[in-house]
């Protein structure tokens, strides 16, 4: 090929990728803000997956399998305890900017707050309640890490909530930076320090590292936050709908709820019929993977306030090119980071730890359900911001109904591989019903392939 053929190429290519990433449209938009969100995943992915590196070999396979037990139950139950509000906070702060309630808006954006970290700490301590009357039928190296998880519990809620509002004034490093880099880097930062210090580093420590982390992260995020809305949002009275609040984000937190419960069910029942060496080394293969679900993570955070925008004003024609747009963003993408991931696949779990490459194949069981799910990109959030949440909550429901039976079935007799083999289906199931409820409802064609 002559110079002047590669230079055409070359800028070419340019144009196109500035055509992309550029541009004052709402797509453009979009993009920039999906990608930013993207790449912070993806730092945060790696932090992650460097931190699960370094405990599994720290910790041994024993205290590992604890302390991922007990950190699932934390991710689990922080991100439904702020009974929605962080999704809620997307289409609720919208609304009054778009109606001028700015008393409801600062309402809003204190009281929600607050009365979260209200909430969820009285419900951390009933759990530890809990774990206190029922502790002599627990393992006796669990009791510890899961009186730290109840005290880890308020701090991650009122983080997710923070998150929810930075996004919905698209701010989305301030919403995800704390949790996703702040966090991790102190997670590693503390549990390397007590290895230097020549500590034992088993699951309560590591436990307490990950509470520490939380804490100072959302402490660390409020003050930055309230910085930007008292200068974004003018001071005045406040008024506190807490009623519609409720009407609001109780559907959307059963939806959350359920999808949780879809995603982690898998490591949960497969604790209680196999070993905490063989949860380890799943729970390596879900990380390992977690690339192919950051990408519908990005378009989710970045469309859910614009959904809701469309939906008040009955723009349905502006809606559906932005749902297309969203689902093509979604799916392509998940399907080449899937790709990339099966091939390098079993490099990546050996940094875990030789006996970690055993579950190689499991990644592509449960690759399929991933792919499936992207399929139809960010569509539960487009039902929670369009009043149908109850459809969106019964689908996600009917969903973790099915993955349950599937891994009680599955996992006693095929471990990983029934657990990976349950969740996809699952996946699966849910994609199909998904794309019903929204073509039935709003009439959208919401699938990575056919028309409109």
């Amino acid at each position: 090929m002559d110079a002047p053929n590669a230079s055409q190429m070359q800028h070419s290519l340019i144009a196109r990728v500035r055509g992309l990433l550029g541009g004052s449209g709402e797509a453009s938009l979009t993009r920039r803000l999906a990608g930013t969100v993207f790449i912070i995943r993806v730092l945060s992915a790696g932090l992650a997956y460097f931190s699960q590196v370094l405990l599994a070999r720290w910790m041994g396979g024993s205290d590992y399998g604890i302390y991922v037990y007990v950190w699932t139950w934390v991710l689990l139950l922080g991100s439904m305890l702020d009974f929605g509000m962080a999704v809620s906070a997307q289409k609720l702060i919208p609304e009054y900017r778009a109606s001028g309630e700015l008393s409801l808006l600062r309402g809003f954006l204190s009281g929600s707050r607050w009365m979260i970290f209200g909430a969820s700490s009285l419900i951390a301590l009933l759990l530890a309640g809990l774990v206190k009357l029922i502790h002599g039928s627990l393992d006796s190296e669990l009791i510890v890490p899961l009186y730290i998880g109840c005290l880890t519990l308020p701090a991650f809620v009122v983080a997710n909530t923070q998150d929810g509002i930075a996004r919905a004034h698209d701010w989305m490093r301030l919403g995800l930076m704390p949790q996703f880099i702040v966090r991790q880097t102190l997670i590693i930062g503390f549990t390397a320090g007590a290895v230097v210090l020549g500590m034992k580093l088993g699951a309560t420590a590591a436990m307490i590292a990950s509470a520490a982390a939380v804490w100072i992260a959302m402490i660390g995020q409020m003050i930055v936050l309230n910085r930007r809305l008292d200068g974004h949002v003018k001071a005045g009275a406040k008024s506190y709908d807490v009623r519609e609040w409720l009407k609001v984000s109780l559907p959307i937190m059963m939806v959350e709820g359920f999808y949780l419960l879809l995603s982690y069910t898998d490591i949960l029942v497969l604790q209680q019929y196999r070993s905490s060496e063989e949860v380890g080394v799943y729970f390596a293969v879900v990380k390992t993977l977690a690339l192919v679900s950051f990408v519908h993570y990005a378009m989710s955070a970045t469309t859910a306030h614009r959904f809701a925008e469309y939906q008040a004003a009955g723009d349905t024609e502006r809606l559906s090119a932005y749902v297309a747009h969203a689902i093509k963003w979604t799916f392509w993408p998940s399907l080449a980071a899937t790709a990339v991931l099966l091939a390098l696949g079993e490099p990546l779990l050996r940094l875990f730890g030789s006996q970690f490459t055993g579950g190689y194949g499991i990644m592509f069981v449960a690759a399929i359900g991933l792919i499936a799910r992207s399929a139809v990109g960010p569509v539960e959030r487009l039902l929670n911001m369009s009043g149908n949440q109850n459809s969106c909550a019964l689908a996600y429901a009917l969903a973790f109904i099915t993955n349950l039976v599937l891994c009680l079935v599955l996992v006693p007799r095929f471990g990983g591989y029934g657990a990976a083999a349950a969740t996809s289906l699952s996946l699966a199931f849910e994609t199909v019903v998904l794309f019903w409820i929204t073509k039935r409802r709003l009439g959208l064609h919401v699938f990575a392939f056919g028309r409109a």
